[in-house]
């Protein structure tokens, strides 16, 4: 029998009505079955580890990653995946995260949750389960079909590293931008193999520890030498720039000036678009070539929150600024195309 286990840490998809006050508050999942008795109906060996307390994604941080990380690490071989349960606001994030914690992943860790709580009437949250442990059931020829860290939402599996919440009201709250779907769910299950990493031939690692110390400079119109420095001569270690377009930015000598102070006390600094779609081209245009010959690294078409929790990720590994730049432009886990 297939065996999964579903790490629950919060989120609207956990939550039921109060029958004494109206209000929302979350159940106990070790019942799960109880409050979705079509669980049953899939003939799964289904385990729960529920966070205590549940966290609201606002508040996860590395520490809760690794945290995860370490059940999945714990629990590996007495499972065939797992389905993370946890708010949608910083689902991306999480899934990303855990994409470069788990190295050498041969199983499949799919992450969901619902824009409406399982109890309400019209709530996504059981088909968003159900579907997320039948893709993790999912086998050909003894093997797991989608060896990766994903994000299952409204008949979606996506990359983990390649999505964003776009929408806080729809459904369909997430998108991958600049990376085809891994599966749809019709009235078949349709995996795009094509798309799907490779089963590792080495062992599953953990690396937990991460660096934070980042820095966000966003670019608009107008920004003020103050506005810049702010973050520049900030005490971070590095600086994630969302610039405009394929990578442009201002080429005003004091903004200019402003980088290269941040690259000569040693800090990093990346260059992602604040476009969805597309990829930074550094040089492209005389807007970006001096970026370019200055050693600002490009995140080609990263998403913020791969970026972001990439960089955490390579800090954290103790490597040279040079090293740490150089695994910034090269696809890791599939979270670029260079």
């Amino acid at each position: 029998m297939t065996k999964i286990l579903i790490i629950y840490t919060g989120g609207t998809i956990g939550m039921v009505n109060n029958p004494l006050t109206g209000a929302l508050i979350p159940f106990d999942f070790a019942q799960i079955q109880q409050n979705v008795p079509e669980l049953a109906r899939l003939n799964y060996q289904i385990g729960v580890h529920s966070f205590d307390p549940i966290m609201d994604s606002s508040n996860m941080d590395p520490s809760v990653w690794a945290e995860i990380a370490r059940i999945i690490k714990s629990e590996y071989e007495s499972y065939d995946g797992f389905v993370v349960l946890h708010g949608s606001d910083t689902m991306a994030f999480t899934a990303s995260a855990l994409s470069f914690m788990l190295e050498n992943l041969d199983k499949p860790v799919v992450l969901t949750g619902s824009q409406l709580p399982i109890g309400e009437i019209r709530t996504d949250a059981k088909e968003n389960l159900i579907t997320a442990l039948e893709i993790v059931a999912r086998k050909d020829d003894g093997v797991a079909m989608v060896p990766e860290v994903c994000i299952y939402f409204d008949y979606q599996l996506f990359r983990g590293n390649r999505s964003i919440k776009y929408n806080s009201e729809k459904f369909e709250a997430f998108q991958s931008p600049n990376y085809h779907i891994l599966a749809e769910a019709g009235v078949n299950l349709s995996f795009y193999t094509n798309y799907i990493l490779p089963h590792p031939k080495g062992k599953l690692e953990v690396q937990s520890n991460f660096n934070a110390n980042i820095g966000v400079l966003k670019m608009y119109p107008g920004i003020t030498p103050q506005a810049v420095q702010a973050v520049t001569r900030s005490g971070v270690d590095a600086i994630v720039m969302e610039t405009f377009g394929s990578g442009n930015t201002t080429t005003a000598s004091w903004f200019i000036d402003s980088l290269q102070e941040a690259l000569d006390q040693g800090k990093l600094i990346i260059d992602i678009s604040q476009c969805q779609g597309g990829s930074v081209e550094l040089g492209k245009y005389e807007t970006s070539k001096k970026l370019q010959q200055m050693g600002i690294v490009s995140g080609y078409d990263m998403t913020f929150e791969a970026t972001v929790t990439k960089l955490m990720y390579l800090m954290g590994k103790g490597l040279t600024t040079a090293e740490i730049a150089s695994l910034m432009e090269q696809n890791l886990r599939g979270e670029l195309t260079a």
